[in-house]
């Protein structure tokens, strides 16, 4: 494996993890159906090949991606050799329907104790609100994970999708490691003012999304399960305008016998080196295909040749339905 198969540390206080992290959401039936044997083989997999960073969210499946981490790691040996980094706030029903988020201290922490006997584990190492409560000041929101943190209970903090404004205030309440925001070389708004705030105050990122779900590598929403289904970029003539770009994407990667994945992961990886991918992989092909870019890095000059062909504005429709968008202070 290449010299970026280094570690990376998350932040100036964070663990040192693998350049690439594991994220689990898929596993839990959000993309269509999956099986928990495929899912805890995945898993097993991904800590063998090297990978040390496991995310996840309590409301993943309603508790079942935590369960199915669990079920991974239970009797393997393997908890010692990962480091858990978990969401929480949002709110489910019984119907999986969304209903809102909450954020409030005494919230945050009775998502911890049902994450933490979800997990089978005694303490998490990466706890991040999934979104900013727009009632509640996240300093009050960092403050409770602090006090978890000062009980044992977390290791480290972390935030997800907050704009930079958001990020320096947390930041003033308690060390921050790292920053969980969508980046693919189809999403680069992160570039404008998140990526400098977070070198400026030495945190680190965890970016989801690399494969924007899927549409970079040519998946496509399965049914009526499929979350990507109601996404602006799979629907209508955002859809058929993207498969064209993609169809541009496919040919770069063939000239250089490279996968979609390997290729838009690559692109990550050269753009952003001192951050932390993370890839959502249901299965151990899909991850195996993805982990192939650390054996092939992109050139300075392929990376300018990619994004020549692939600009900034290439893919029509916004990454969120438009209502979830306005919840999103990252976007601000």
């Amino acid at each position: 494996m290449s010299e970026q198969a280094r570690s990376v540390r998350l932040g100036q206080t964070g663990p040192s993890v693998f350049p690439i992290g594991l994220g689990c959401m898929a596993m839990s039936g959000i993309y269509g159906a999956t099986t928990d044997a495929e899912g805890i083989a995945t898993i097993r997999h991904a800590i063998e090949r090297g990978i040390t960073l496991i995310d996840t969210g309590d409301f993943y499946g309603m508790g079942h991606n935590e369960m199915l981490i669990a079920k991974a790691l239970d009797g393997q040996g393997l908890r010692d050799r990962v480091q858990l980094s978990v969401k929480f706030g949002a709110l489910r029903g019984p119907d999986g329907s969304w209903g809102g988020f909450d954020a409030r201290p005494a919230a945050v922490k009775t998502f911890c104790a049902y994450s933490l006997k979800r997990l089978g584990v005694e303490v998490i190492d990466v706890y991040r609100p999934a979104r900013l409560d727009a009632n509640v000041p996240i300093e009050e929101t960092v403050g409770a994970v602090a006090d978890l943190v000062k009980a044992g209970y977390v290791k480290h903090i972390g935030l997800s999708e907050v704009g930079a404004d958001t990020i320096k205030r947390a930041y003033t309440t308690h060390p921050i490691v790292d920053l969980q925001i969508e980046y693919a070389i189809a999403t680069r708004g992160p570039e404008a003012k998140i990526f400098p705030t977070l070198a400026s105050l030495g945190m680190s990122a965890t970016l989801y999304g690399v494969f924007s779900r899927g549409l970079l590598t040519g998946s496509k929403p399965t049914g009526r399960g499929d979350f990507r289904g109601h996404l602006p970029r799979f629907a209508g003539d955002n859809g058929a305008k993207n498969e064209a770009v993609v169809a541009k994407l496919h040919a770069f990667a063939k000239e250089r016998a490279m996968t979609l994945a390997q290729v838009t992961l690559a692109w990550v990886l050269a753009k952003q080196p001192t951050l932390v991918p993370v890839v959502g992989c249901r299965t151990r092909a899909q991850l195996d295909d993805a982990l192939g870019a650390l054996d092939k890095p992109l050139s300075p000059s392929d990376v300018a040749a990619l994004e020549a062909l692939f600009p900034a504005e290439a893919i029509a429709g916004t990454r969120y339905a438009a209502e979830q968008m306005k919840h999103l202070d990252s976007e601000r």
